[in-house]
């Protein structure tokens, strides 16, 4: 009976992750990242909003949302819109030290002239964390 109770605490404290390693997948609100770059004949400066991010051999890959301000000329006829508008996009994150390179996915919505559509951009920018 006493080898069957010690079998059983055994047992039972494996479930409990006391010496756990540390999570490679991690949910973050922020990660410290500032990038800039290109979509759309225009121009972004974001950071990384909410992610999911996977650490794997010192490369940490981050998917997410980036909280941005896009610069960008409007050339329609007519009533001009600001040339820095904010803006919501969603992409991926790559940081290798702490080099960031993103390619991010930015929604212009549906004007008169063109329908709406994803346009996907390229960026580089710098790790802080």
């Amino acid at each position: 009976m006493k080898k069957l109770m010690c079998a059983g605490i055994i047992l039972l404290s494996s479930f409990c992750f006391a010496q756990e390693t540390a999570s490679k997948l991690k949910v973050s609100f922020f990660d410290g990242i500032v990038a800039a770059g290109y979509v759309d004949h225009g121009a972004f400066i974001n950071c990384t909003g909410p992610n999911v991010s996977l650490m794997h051999k010192g490369t940490k890959f981050i998917l997410g949302m980036l909280p941005s301000l896009r610069i960008k000329e409007d050339r329609s006829p007519g009533t001009k819109n600001n040339a820095i508008t904010p803006n919501l996009g969603a992409g991926l994150t790559v940081v290798y030290r702490k080099i960031a390179l993103q390619v991010p996915l930015y929604y212009n919505t549906k004007t008169a002239i063109q329908n709406g559509a994803w346009k996907m951009g390229i960026g580089l920018g710098y790790s802080f964390k």
